[in-house]
C-alpha cells in the first residue's frame, strides 16, 4: 500500500477485517505454543516418560517451524499470502487433532511436529499481509493489533491449559480443531486476494532447493544438539556437540550463499532482468534476503529480539513447575496465576505499538526491556517456599509490562520500512532468529534446571516428575528454580544494552511522527 496516501490516523475498515483474521488465526497458534507448559506434570504422568523425554512435546514443535519458516517467503511469492496462510492454518488444525488422538509420546511428539510445519508459517505470512495493507505511518497500531495474540497467548494459554487439563491433556490439542474450521473459511473469504505474480521477486524463480537442504537441516540440528543437552544435562557431550556444529557449519553456509546469489540476482535486475532466470530458471534471490541484516534497524532489532526472546520464552515453563512442585497447586491453578501478567502484557502492547509510531522506537524498546528484566530480577529475589503470591504476581505483572512494550515494537521498528518485496523476507528473518533464540533459550535454560535440581535437590530428572515435593526438598527445589532465572534475567539485561546503544534513537531522517490527517511519508 503507497504510504503517501493521506488520510486520518486509523486503520480503515478493510484492515480491520484483515486484522480479526489474523488475529484468530495467530491466537489458535500462539495459544498452543505454550499450553503445554502446565501439562508438563500431567503428560510425564499420563504417558509414562520423564522431563527428559517430555521436553520434545515443545521442542519438536520449535524444531519443525524453525524447518519450514525458510521457505515462507518463496511460497508467499509462488502461491501468495492468503494460499499460503489458509493452507497453514487448515495444516496446523490437522496436526491438532492428530496431537489430541496420540496413543503414546511418540505418536504425539511426532504429531507436534505436524503441527509447527503449519504454525512456522503462520506469524510470518500474517506479518506480510499487515505490512502490505496498512500504510507506513500506522504499521506499528496495525502490528500492535496483530501482536495481540503473540504475547497474550503464551500467557492465556497456561490459564486455559490448565483448566483443559483437569479434564484430559488431549483437549489443550483439541481445541485447536473447532476454532481452525472458523478460521479457515473465514481467511479465505475476508482475506486480500494477492496474485502469485504481484507477490514479488522471491517466487518468480524456482525454489532454492540446495538454499532449503542447507538452511533447514542445518536450523534442525543446531536446535536438536542444543535440546539434547536439556535430557542429559550437559553441553560437553558429543551428542550435542556434534550435530550443534554441523548445523553451524550448514547454516553458515547458507548465510554465504544467500549472500552470493542475492549480489547476483541485484547484479541480474539491473543488466535488464536477471542473467540466472534468462539462463534457464536460475533462482533470482536467495530463500531469505540475508544482506537485509545490512541494514541497521533489521539488524539491531535482530540482535534484541532473540536476546529477549530467549530469556523469556526459553524461561516459561519455569514458574508453572515451582507453582506445581514447590506449592503443591493444581494445573488450573497455576493458569490462573498467569492472568496479572497477561493483562499487563496486552495493555502494554497496545499503548507501546502506538508510541513507536511517535517516540523513537530505541527509547520506547529500552523502557521496555529494562522494565521487564527488572520484574524477573525481582521475581528472582523474591522466590522461596512461602513467598506470598501478591508479591510474586505484582513482580510477573511487572514483567508483563515491559515484555508488552519490547516484542511487537521491535519487530515494528525493524521491518517497517523495508519495501513490499522485501517484507516476505525480512518477517522470515525475523522468524528464524526468534524461533531460534526460543529454542536455544529452553535448551539452555532446560540444562541449568536439569543441573541444579539435581545438585540442590536431588531429584532424578530421568523419572517421572513427581505430583510435589517432599518438605525435606522444597528450599532445594526453590533454590535450583531460583539460580535457574538468573540466565534469563541476564539475557535481557544483554538485549537492553543492544537496544538502547543501537536502536535507531530517532525518526529516520524524512520520517516523522505521524498525526491525524497529515500525509503519511513514502520510505523505500
Amino acid at each position: 500500500m503507497d504510504g503517501s496516501v493521506t488520510g486520518p490516523a486509523r486503520l480503515d475498515r478493510r484492515v480491520r477485517l484483515t486484522l480479526g483474521v489474523l488475529v484468530l488465526g495467530g491466537l489458535m497458534v500462539v495459544l498452543d505454543v505454550t499450553v503445554t507448559n502446565v501439562a508438563i506434570r500431567s503428560l510425564s504422568r499420563d504417558l509414562h516418560a520423564p522431563l527428559s523425554v517430555i521436553q520434545w512435546v515443545t521442542t519438536a514443535y520449535t524444531l519443525a517451524l524453525a524447518v519450514v519458516v525458510p521457505v515462507g517467503a518463496w511460497l508467499v511469492g509462488r502461491l501468495g499470502a492468503r494460499r499460503v496462510y489458509v493452507l497453514a492454518l487448515a495444516l496446523f488444525g490437522l496436526g491438532s487433532l492428530l496431537a489430541g488422538l496420540a496413543w503414546d509420546i511418540g505418536s504425539l511428539i511426532a504429531f507436534r511436529a505436524l503441527q509447527g510445519l503449519g504454525g512456522g508459517l503462520v506469524n510470518p505470512v500474517a506479518m506480510t499481509i499487515t505490512l502490505r495493507a496498512a500504510p507506513p505511518r500506522l504499521r506499528g497500531r496495525a502490528m500492535g493489533a496483530l501482536g495481540l495474540p503473540v504475547l497474550v497467548g503464551p500467557l492465556a494459554g497456561p490459564t486455559l491449559g490448565g483448566w483443559l487439563v483437569e479434564s484430559s491433556w488431549r483437549w489443550i490439542f483439541l481445541i485447536n480443531v473447532p476454532v481452525a474450521l472458523v478460521a479457515v473459511p473465514l481467511a479465505w473469504r475476508l482475506l486480500p486476494g494477492d496474485a502469485p505474480a504481484a507477490a514479488g521477486p522471491a517466487g518468480r524463480g524456482r525454489l532454492d532447493v540446495a538454499g532449503l537442504l542447507m538452511i533447514g537441516p542445518g536450523l534442525a540440528a543446531f536446535v536438536y544438539g542444543l535440546s539434547e543437552s536439556g535430557r542429559i544435562g550437559t553441553l560437553a557431550a558429543a551428542s550435542v556437540l556434534v550435530p550443534a556444529l554441523v548445523g553451524l557449519a550448514l547454516c553458515a553456509a547458507f548465510v554465504l550463499r544467500a549472500l552470493r546469489d542475492d549480489r547476483a540476482g541485484d547484479g541480474g535486475a539491473r543488466d535488464g532482468g536477471g542473467a540466472e532466470e534468462r539462463a534457464g530458471g536460475g533462482v533470482g534471490r536467495p530463500l531469505v534476503r540475508v544482506r537485509l541484516l545490512g541494514q541497521r534497524a533489521v539488524a539491531t532489532g535482530t540482535a534484541t529480539l532473540a536476546l529477549f526472546v530467549a530469556a523469556y520464552f526459553g524461561s516459561m515453563f519455569i514458574l508453572p513447575l515451582y507453582w506445581q512442585l514447590a506449592r503443591g497447586l493444581s494445573p488450573a491453578a497455576t493458569g490462573m496465576l498467569a492472568i496479572p501478567q497477561a493483562l499487563t502484557t496486552g495493555i502494554s502492547l497496545q499503548v507501546a505499538s502506538r508510541l513507536v509510531d511517535r517516540v523513537p522506537p530505541g527509547r520506547v524498546v529500552g523502557f521496555g526491556i529494562v522494565v521487564a528484566a527488572g520484574g524477573m530480577l525481582t521475581t528472582l529475589l523474591l522466590l522461596d517456599a512461602h513467598t506470598p503470591y501478591w508479591q510474586l504476581l505484582t513482580s510477573m505483572a511487572v514483567t508483563g509490562v515491559g515484555t508488552g512494550s519490547t516484542i511487537m515494537p521491535t519487530i515494528t521498528t525493524a521491518l517497517r520500512h523495508l519495501p513490499d518485496e522485501d517484507t516476505p523476507s525480512g518477517s522470515t528473518l525475523l522468524t528464524i532468529a526468534n524461533q531460534v533464540a526460543v529454542s536455544v533459550g529452553t535448551a539452555l535454560t532446560s540444562v541449568l534446571l536439569a543441573t541444579t535440581l539435581s545438585s540442590h535437590a536431588g531429584l532424578d530428572t530421568g523419572a517421572d516428575l513427581p505430583e510435589t515435593v517432599s518438605p525435606a526438598i522444597v528450599d532445594g527445589v526453590v533454590t535450583a528454580f531460583r539460580h535457574t532465572l538468573v540466565l534469563p534475567v541476564s539475557l535481557m539485561a544483554a538485549a537492553g544494552v543492544v537496544a538502547l546503544l543501537l536502536l535507531p534513537r530517532s525518526h529516520q531522517r524524512g520520517e516523522a511522527p505521524a498525526a491525524a490527517g497529515e500525509p503519511a511519508p513514502t520510505v523505500r
